[in-house]
């Protein structure tokens, strides 16, 4: 079953836990210097916050699949949509290995669809592939200063 992503960016990461957790009644999953995730099956969401002093408000949408075959049906999808589509490949970013492609809304709205294959120790590079073993990882070509996600 597919899980419902949102990530937003925050001015301040602990006002936004202490906002979040009484919110969603729960304690994040994660908790990093800057970041924040609660995995939660009511709603079926994957809720990110990240702090950031220049962005406030929403960083982007998604999906996350619960297999690679959901995944192939996600991208299908986007295709469909005659817009703007990226398809990155597996990537270590937000504590995660994660294969995944994004699509833009007519409004400009980032949706992203990703199957996570494990979680990571670190935030991550969009270029490190070390959590993966060599033969499945399939470097994604990206824009100059352009994040993971």
């Amino acid at each position: 079953m597919s899980r419902l992503h949102v990530s937003i960016y925050v001015p301040d990461l602990k006002a936004g836990v202490r906002f979040y957790s009484a919110f969603f009644g729960a304690e994040p999953s994660r908790v990093e210097t800057s970041y924040a995730q609660w995995l939660l099956d009511d709603p079926s969401v994957n809720f990110v916050i990240e702090e950031s002093e220049s962005n406030v408000g929403l960083n982007h949408l998604g999906i996350q699949a619960s297999s690679q075959e959901e995944l192939e049906q996600l991208y299908r999808r986007f295709d469909d949509t005659g817009g703007e589509v990226s398809k990155r490949g597996v990537t270590q970013c937000c504590y995660a290995v994660s294969e995944k492609g994004w699509a833009r809304d007519p409004a400009g709205i980032a949706w992203e669809g990703f199957f996570t294959h494990s979680f990571a120790a670190d935030y991550g590079d969009p270029g490190d592939f070390t959590a993966v073993p060599a033969n499945e990882a399939r470097r994604a070509e990206k824009e100059d200063g352009e994040r993971c996600c």
